[in-house]
């Protein structure tokens, strides 16, 4: 996906010089997951859409600045956050110590945990998932597919080869349905709306409380700043609770 999804905000002037010698600029672009529901994704007609999008929209609004939204693998998102292709990853990222190491995070927005999926006529339970008994899957390098390596591939609980990486969890879903897999682990919201009206049922979670931050790198310390005010401002404003309202976020 190369094309560059652009939403002016109120006042900007379409450049990417420095904004009043604040150390912000006046142009961002904003790396996105394309297929996170209801946070990131873009739609039929190829437009950026989700809580995250209306929220950076918001903010551009109110502040004069232009933002583009980019759709990036997820697996590659962080690197291409740090060769400067993107300027914040504003997709539903958890907070991870691993992360941490490599980015700077705005202050948490939202929490998440993982939900497991499984057929709707299957006998597979979460004590068997959380026991390494079934063939599992998960979108790579997503916090779902972090847990069931270190808890039980790591552990011993689990072979490696039945952890199957994907690049989306839709993907996953679609091989679960094929019977190629027992279960799919994905963010609790998301995965209850990508299974909606499909025959399965989500058989448990995983309680792993994952703080969502805006990622920033580690040298843009202004853009940083920046965010976490224009976030602390959304969420006081009354459109915060249409935000969740539009978007089924409780």
């Amino acid at each position: 996906m190369v094309a560059l999804l652009a939403v002016a905000g109120a006042g900007c002037t379409g450049t990417t010089g420095q904004a009043g010698g604040s150390g912000l600029k006046d142009s961002y672009v904003v790396g996105i997951d394309g297929s996170y529901v209801p946070f990131s994704y873009i739609d039929k007609d190829g437009n950026p859409q989700g809580f995250d999008v209306d929220s950076m929209k918001w903010i551009a609004e109110k502040k004069g600045i232009k933002v583009t939204f980019l759709p990036v693998e997820w697996s590659a998102i962080i690197p291409t956050l740090q060769a400067g292709k993107i300027d914040m990853v504003y997709a539903g990222m958890s907070i991870t110590p691993a992360r941490q190491e490599a980015v700077n995070f705005s202050n948490p927005y939202w929490m998440v945990n993982q939900d497991v999926a499984a057929r709707e006529n299957s006998n597979v339970t979460i004590d068997d998932v959380r026991a390494g008994k079934a063939v599992l899957g998960a979108q790579s390098g997503c916090t779902g597919a972090h847990w069931i390596e270190e808890n039980l591939v790591e552990k011993g609980l689990m072979p490696k080869d039945n952890l199957k990486l994907y690049v989306d969890t839709q993907a996953a879903v679609s091989d679960l349905a094929a019977g190629r897999i027992d279960a799919v682990m994905y963010d609790d919201i998301s995965l209850k709306d990508i299974i909606k009206g499909m025959p399965m049922k989500i058989i448990g979670s995983v309680e792993t409380k994952e703080p969502l931050g805006v990622a920033i790198r580690k040298d843009d310390t202004a853009l940083l700043e920046f965010m976490n005010e224009a976030i602390a401002e959304l969420q006081a404003d009354p459109y915060w609770v249409e935000l969740k309202e539009k978007h089924n976020l409780k």
